[in-house]
């Protein structure tokens, strides 16, 4: 059975964002999706988490019990909040094995100390290595310094290769080359 069946969805806020689009996900398929700026790629990912995008056409059919993790392209904001690199892993159930060096020597210190790179990176493996189904991921390699851009497509397989279906957003024709089994064009609703 497939985590994802979607057919012929458009999805939007307050009006279509994008042409419908259908495709199928099996667990271990990464699929890419593409297309311009304001093609409703974003958006795509948000109706597929069940976060506030709305259906104006289609169907989106989730396998029974369905666990997703969804990274958008933006970090919540942590000024003043005493959570540790560690507290954001438990928090998510994500085990911090395999984590880099270099961010595993980040750890133990407050999210707000950290740069907006180990940020993006330690909430990325928050969401990565959770116990999830299905990983929907918006622009993942965003802020990640050349490493960590490095490491990505091989963290992202070994996800697949457990049985966790992706869906990737990436303007890096690299990274999705790289790492994705399978591309949806997506192109904008110009009604």
């Amino acid at each position: 059975m497939n985590l994802l069946q979607v057919e012929q969805l458009a999805a939007g806020w307050r009006r279509p964002a994008h042409r419908p689009v259908s495709f199928a996900l099996a667990r271990g398929e990464i699929l890419a999706l593409a297309g311009p700026n304001g093609a409703g790629k974003s958006t795509l990912l948000a109706a597929l988490a069940g976060s506030g995008a709305r259906i104006f056409s289609g169907d989106i059919r989730r396998a029974p019990n369905l666990r997703i993790g969804f990274q958008t392209q933006h970090l919540p904001p942590v000024a003043g909040i005493p959570l540790s690199g560690a507290e954001l892993l438990s928090l998510t159930g994500a085990s911090p094995q395999g984590l880099p060096e270099p961010l595993a020597a980040c750890l133990r210190r407050r999210l707000d100390k950290l740069s907006g790179g180990q940020r993006q990176y330690l909430a990325l493996w928050s969401i990565l290595q959770a116990p999830t189904d299905l990983l929907l991921l918006d622009e993942p390699g965003n802020h990640l310094d050349k490493a960590g851009l490095a490491s990505l497509p091989s963290v992202l397989r070994a996800r697949a290769a457990r049985g966790t279906g992706i869906v990737l957003v990436s303007h890096d024709a690299e990274l999705a080359r790289a790492c994705c089994d399978c591309l949806l064009r997506m192109e904008p609703c110009n009604d």
